[in-house]
């Protein structure tokens, strides 16, 4: 058993080239066969940049209330005990609704040494469009 205590590794923020507004990345963990993850807290507006997982990702949404959105698809809100699956290499974004903070838990594998390809920022018109 391996127990890695609350507060044990600093908070950091999330980096620019990848978040828009601010959020905070929190307990990141890496578990056997190359399993990721981390707490990520958004506040109102903070998004992703677009982005892949070539293995997927798994969101579970802990609070606030969310936005997520795959390519092609519409913006789809996101509450508390919903649980995301993106596919494999599927381009999606995910974050705060605009006048409220979202926390999910992002769960990813590793494949070839990557976990995360990110691409372009989503745009203020593609993130504001109206939930499904």
């Amino acid at each position: 058993m391996d127990i890695k205590r609350s507060g044990s590794v600093p908070s950091r923020k999330g980096p620019e080239d990848y978040f828009t507004g601010t959020v905070r990345l929190d307990a990141p963990f890496t578990g056997s066969g190359g399993l990721n993850g981390a707490t990520v807290s958004f506040e109102p507006g903070a998004r992703t940049a677009w982005h892949t997982h070539p293995l997927g990702q798994t969101l579970l949404v802990v609070s606030g209330l969310g936005r997520a959105q795959r390519e092609g698809g519409p913006v789809e809100e996101i509450r508390p005990g919903d649980i995301v699956f993106f596919a494999p290499d599927e381009k999606h974004w995910h974050g705060a609704a605009p006048d409220c903070a979202m926390t999910h838990i992002a769960i990813a594998e590793v494949k070839d040494g990557v976990s995360v390809s990110w691409l372009h920022k989503v745009t203020d018109d593609d993130y504001l469009a109206s939930p499904a």
